[in-house]
């Protein structure tokens, strides 16, 4: 779903059953009111919050490899952490990962050995292991 807790959020939530949630934030504070906002609303409508995922986390210069926190660091984790869930990864922020999107090839087909690609396998393993096994 978009980001928010706002009514389309909440009859989504509400009407249509879910199995889980995973939320989504980059590590900035005021993205982080939000993550918030959005673990508090499912808990509150019963939907278990898979765990979190901190979405650009660090930049890496293409040149010369130096990493930049371009939006904090561990701003996930320490939320994490204080809500008493699992961070299922992390996912930098790299070009990329745009261009391969916006070309209609993700990175996790156009370039599946990339450390980018591992990041998001890695994510949706972390996903599927918290999913209750569908009933036989």
């Amino acid at each position: 779903m978009p980001p928010g807790t706002g009514d389309v959020q909440l009859s989504v939530s509400q009407n249509i059953p879910v199995t889980g949630a995973v939320i989504v934030s980059t590590p900035q504070d005021i993205a982080l009111l939000d993550a918030r906002k959005g673990v508090e609303m499912f808990r509150k409508v019963h939907v278990p919050v898979l765990g979190l995922v901190q979405n650009m986390s660090v930049f890496q210069c293409p040149k010369c490899k130096h990493e930049t926190h371009i939006f904090g660091a561990d701003g996930v984790r320490d939320l994490a952490k204080t809500l008493g869930l699992d961070v299922l990864g992390d996912v930098p922020l790299n070009v990329n990962i745009r261009e391969t999107c916006d070309a209609g090839q993700p990175i996790v087909i156009s370039q599946p050995q990339s450390d980018m690609a591992k990041a998001y396998l890695r994510i949706a393993t972390e996903i599927v292991k918290r999913l209750p096994t569908p009933p036989a």
